[in-house]
Order: C-alpha cells, then sequence, then structure tokens
C-alpha cells in the first residue's frame, strides 16, 4: 500500500494555545517545539512514502517549514485532526491507498506502533479505520487517575470486543475499577494512542458526516465514526517499556521532558 502520514496540527488549541509550538528539552537540553518532535517520530517510520504537516496558522508553518518538514495548508474549519487530514487528502498533493494520522501532540508515538497499525491495515483490507491501544502499565493507569481526580481531561481509553472492534472511546478511564481492586487494574484498561490509519474512502464519508452527538460530548473525532456504523479495528501495540502520553494540557510538558529525559 502507498502510506502517507498527515500530522494535523492548529494553533487555537482549546485547552493549550499555540500548543504545537511548546518546546520540549531532552536529556542533552536540547529544546525543540512539539511540532517537530512529533515529524521527527513519523519521520522514524519505515515504508512509508511522505510525511506532511497539515496546519491552517502561517506559525506552524514557518515553524514546520523550518526544520524541513512539507506542509500542507488547511482551512480553519476543520473542526479536528481526522476532518484536517481529510481536507488534506483532497488538496491534490498526493495520491495514496492509506492516510495515517499521527496527531501533532503526541511526540513520543515510537515507530514501531504506526508500523504494526500499518500492517494491521494490509492484513485486514475490510477495514476501513483502524487505531491503535496499549495495555496501561501501573504508571500509565496512575496518571490517568491522578488526572481525573484534579478535574483534568488526560489520555483516552478504548473498549473493544473480541474480534477487536471498538465498541466506545472515552475520556473516562473504562472499564470502571473498583478502588478495592486497583491492584487488579495492571492490563485490564487500554490506553488509546492518537493515531489512526483510514483508507480514503473513510475520510471522505468522515467529511461529509455532522458532528455526532457522543463526539460532541466527549470531544473524540473518532466516535464520528461509530455513531455512523464505521467499525474501528483497534490494533493492540507493545509498549516494550516506553511510557507513552500525549501533550493535552500545560501540566503534559514536565510529564513528556521527564519522559524524554529517561530515553
Amino acid at each position: 500500500m502507498k502510506t502517507v502520514i498527515v500530522i494535523p496540527a492548529r494553533y487555537a488549541s482549546t485547552r493549550y494555545l499555540g500548543k504545537p509550538l511548546v518546546m520540549l528539552r531532552d536529556r542533552e537540553g536540547t529544546a525543540k517545539s512539539l511540532i517537530q518532535r512529533s515529524w521527527e517520530a513519523a519521520m522514524a517510520v519505515k515504508g512509508v512514502e511522505a510525511v506532511y504537516v497539515a496546519t491552517d496558522d502561517a506559525r506552524i508553518k514557518e515553524a514546520a517549514e523550518a526544520f524541513g518538514a512539507q506542509v500542507i495548508m488547511t482551512s480553519e474549519t476543520c473542526e479536528n485532526g481526522t476532518a484536517r487530514c481529510a481536507e488534506a487528502a483532497t488538496a491534490n498533493v498526493f495520491d495514496a491507498d492509506l492516510v495515517v494520522n499521527l496527531q501533532g501532540d503526541a511526540p513520543l508515538t515510537p515507530a514501531w506502533f504506526v508500523e504494526d497499525l500499518i500492517a494491521a491495515m494490509a492484513a485486514r483490507p475490510e477495514a476501513p479505520v483502524a487505531t491503535p491501544v496499549v495495555r496501561c502499565d501501573a504508571q500509565t493507569y496512575a496518571h490517568f487517575r491522578a488526572d481525573r481526580a484534579a478535574g483534568l481531561v488526560g489520555g483516552t481509553t478504548a473498549v473493544f470486543d473480541r474480534t477487536n472492534r471498538a465498541l466506545y472511546f472515552s475520556k473516562e478511564v473504562l472499564p470502571y475499577i473498583a478502588p478495592a481492586k486497583e491492584a487488579e487494574a495492571e492490563g485490564e484498561v487500554f490506553h488509546h494512542v492518537g493515531l489512526y490509519a483510514y483508507r480514503p474512502a473513510a475520510l471522505t464519508q468522515y467529511a461529509n458526516w455532522p458532528e455526532g452527538r457522543l463526539e460532541r460530548h466527549e470531544g473524540l473525532e473518532q466516535l464520528r465514526f461509530l455513531e455512523n456504523g464505521t467499525d474501528i479495528l483497534c490494533v493492540e501495540v507493545e509498549g516494550k517499556g516506553r511510557v507513552f502520553w500525549e501533550l493535552n494540557n500545560p501540566g503534559d510538558v514536565a510529564r513528556i521532558e521527564s519522559i524524554l529525559n529517561a530515553e
């Protein structure tokens, strides 16, 4: 399959204004923007035709081109990353059999997450959309619970059936595990990785559907597929000791920098 990666990025994040341009320092003290670290994560993926940053903001475009990224300008009306990928796919810049959405707030995405996702789509040609999930270790589960206790929206969890077909995604920690049983929680909760692979036809359909009720309440773009009866294949990937976390809130900067320093 001819595969491209699109990194949607917008400046006007509702939870963190200017998020793509926030600087993150690694263990050597090197400061790079969030969008650059996400682009570098995408560039490490094998078997991909090209990587593009899709944005509506001139500041992000300028910063991305400065570190060597190819940029596709999209409209300000794109309500989320999937809609921005759909618009980028119609910009006559690339022709692909598979479009991968690696979100611009996920610089810790290991290359094998994307490679495993692409392989799953090759093995399941009937799947219109796929997304990775990873079993929460004790540290990640603790991060989820700490965010919710503080009233913060952190990562997203996924629940799926025995065939790995998604049942639901939520910013709540699902499934619910009683406090008395939290010692059993490790491996029972799946962290949804902010990464998607779409067939072009699925992107076209998505762009023509209105925002769904569940999508609006949860603020999760992928729920639009489920609300319109389109299956999402959940692909379990291995963390291999790596801690995965997206940059959702300002407090996540220190958390991600600590992970970068540990790697």
